[in-house]
């Protein structure tokens, strides 16, 4: 039976500018959509929060890139939790699915590996997405 199931993920970036903010959020998504085999019109919407540091661009634009037009985006701020990881942008996919929540893969790449070690997947940024960006 099909449900609207949670998919975690999370990147860390190297700058607070459009192109790093924009090139690593697609780089998240590619690699969660591609692990979870997701299709696009199963996608029912999309929160990102992004750290405090980061404020050049909306982490929403990056799914537009790829062409989710008509999938409602929404972009917030982190809690500041002293002490916490930095240049992170977070996303929460709300997925329809014949999943279970076991089978669900959660996704985080980079430094944002540390958020949840437990669930951590060894995926490798550059399967998803070309390392040269401007």
């Amino acid at each position: 039976m099909m449900a609207v199931r949670g998919v975690r993920g999370a990147i860390t970036v190297d700058e607070n500018s459009k192109e790093e903010i924009a090139y690593r959020t697609e780089e998240l998504l590619r690699a969660i959509v591609t692990v979870n085999k997701i299709e696009t019109n199963d996608i029912a919407s999309a929160i990102f929060t992004v750290t405090d540091d980061l404020n050049a661009e909306f982490p929403a634009v990056a799914a537009r890139n790829l062409g989710w037009i008509h999938i409602p985006l929404l972009c917030s701020r982190e809690i500041p939790v002293p002490g916490s990881l930095g240049m992170c942008v977070r996303v929460l996919l709300h997925v329809n699915t014949d999943k279970n929540p076991e089978e669900i893969v959660h996704v985080y790449l980079r430094d944002a590996i540390k958020l949840r070690p437990d669930i951590g997947t060894p995926v490798q940024d550059k399967y998803y997405i070309s390392d040269s960006h401007t």
